[in-house]
């Protein structure tokens, strides 16, 4: 057979895999498709296509590129790297090849609604940069939660001036049944978990103590009935079952402001064994975008997001678990000289949100690599680190390991960088589209990390991204 004909057949076994949402062996197929004959755009635009349901944009804009290249007329490529840039919030490149395929085909008219769209999300964000103030004003200010009285007609358990498990356990109740909670009470909750984090430092160091035990969870991303399959296998927080959520709480899942306001709940009840470390969604400007500021306001209001980003700021960026495992939602960092000394003394008060460079930045967004060295985000966004950079920040700082979320993991969680480097990721069937399992690490006083795997349950039919004030996102 020859190599243009077996490259065909490879394309379409990609595509299969496409269709049945294995984007791994999309990808492998569709590589092996153009490492036999690499002249037909179209094998770069489908991996595009793949690598954009694996959030790995700057891999899709690299493979649009290349079929731009090869063909300047192929629409449905510079379609590719528009969606591609709208997800790492790179507007402005994704009005130009909007605009591009709108030249090409004067007739589509999904293209043009997208360009409409995309110009909308620029001009925001040129108003919001227009309006910005250097040290805005608390979202708390003038905010008097007490004067606020709370209907006879409400049917939920009362918040007094402490978190009970008696709220928390009708909270989860109303969750469930699709309720919400009486603004006061979400007003109650936020306030005081912001309280609680700021005081704490940028780098939480908890020992687990005997007879008692740590789970540390990934990304939930709004997926609420998913995190109640987690509790119910694993256990619902206590004072002896520490629990650490490792960023990314909310956004895309249609249920954020259910898990982030039961995360806090819990925060508050056990403020000593409950962790919070900040992910690269507890931001506002991917909030904006994924869904988290459109479902504050659809079921409660425009100030429930203030309050929530507010908090989201003040929250630490990373837990150190028995001085042996370096918990944080991104990863490790662009110079070898950055130490757990320097993660102490970082200031995250002085910076509410963490741009595009710096530490903060890529405590965030960083991602491991298999090849030594570091190397471009595969994401458009931070950078990507291999196992002689986790190796040596591990033998400096005296570590067995860094725990990581922020990416899907097919199993839920992966051990790389001989171990060194561990991810997990506790949101299965990602965006009902991604056929991964979740999983979470429990931890006891012995330091032996037990790996667990779980699948997704039903939810009721709201979708991914239903809150998301632009369908471009719901592309995603």
């Amino acid at each position: 057979m020859a190599p243009k004909e077996e490259s065909a057949e490879l394309k379409a076994k990609g595509n299969k895999y496409f269709a049945s949402h294995e984007w791994l062996n999309a990808i492998d197929s569709y590589t092996k498709a153009i490492e036999m004959y690499d002249q037909d755009p179209s094998y770069y635009c489908n991996r595009a296509q793949a690598n954009i349901k694996l959030e790995q944009y700057g891999y899709a804009i690299a493979d649009a590129d290349k079929a731009i290249e090869l063909d300047s007329a192929y629409a449905k490529a510079y379609y590719r790297r528009a969606v591609a840039n709208t997800a790492i919030l790179n507007s402005r490149a994704a009005v130009k090849d909007f605009k591009a395929v709108v030249r090409l085909e004067p007739s589509n008219k999904d293209a043009k609604l997208k360009l409409a769209e995309c110009e909308k999300i620029v001009k925001r964000v040129e108003f919001l940069r227009a309006i910005e103030v250097g040290d805005p004003p608390s979202a708390f200010e003038g905010l008097d939660i007490d004067s606020l009285a709370v209907d006879p007609s409400y049917d939920g358990a009362k918040l007094g001036k402490e978190m009970t498990q008696e709220f928390i356990d009708d909270t989860i109740s109303r969750f469930k049944n699709g309720k919400k909670l009486h603004r006061k009470y979400v007003y109650q909750i936020i306030a005081a978990v912001r309280k609680i984090v700021y005081d704490e430092p940028t780098m939480v160091e908890m020992e687990v103590q005997k007879g008692h035990q740590l789970t540390v969870c990934g990304d939930t991303h709004g997926q609420f009935f998913d995190l109640m399959e987690l509790f119910r296998l694993n256990g619902f927080p206590s004072e002896s079952h520490y629990y650490l959520f490792n960023g990314d709480f909310v956004d895309r899942g249609s249920w954020s402001t259910e898990i982030a306001l039961l995360l806090y709940a819990y925060k508050w009840l056990h403020p000593k064994v409950f962790f919070l470390n900040r992910g690269n969604h507890e931001t506002d400007d991917m909030n904006r975008v994924y869904g988290f500021e459109g479902e504050c306001k659809a079921k409660y209001s425009e100030r429930v997001f203030k309050l929530f980003s507010e908090s989201f700021s003040a929250l630490p960026l990373a837990t150190l678990i028995g001085k042996k495992f370096f918990t944080l939602h991104g990863g490790l960092f662009s110079d070898d000289k950055i130490s757990l000394d320097d993660v102490r003394n970082l200031n995250r008060h002085q910076q509410r949100q963490p741009g595009q460079q710096g530490l903060m930045m890529e405590m965030l967004w960083t991602d491991p690599q298999p090849m030594p060295g570091r190397g471009p985000s595969k994401r458009g966004v931070g950078l990507q680190f291999g196992p002689d950079v986790t190796k040596r920040f591990c033998e400096a700082n005296g570590l067995e390991a860094v725990i990581r979320s922020h990416e899907v993991r097919m199993e839920g969680y992966e051990v790389e960088h001989d171990g060194h480097c561990i991810t997990v990721f506790s949101a299965p069937k990602y965006c009902d589209s991604t056929e991964n399992k979740g999983a979470y690490i429990n931890i006891g006083p012995e330091h032996k990390l037990e790996f667990h795997k779980f699948d997704a349950v039903p939810h009721p039919d709201i979708k991914p991204m239903a809150y998301a004030q632009s369908s471009l996102m719901s592309m995603m």
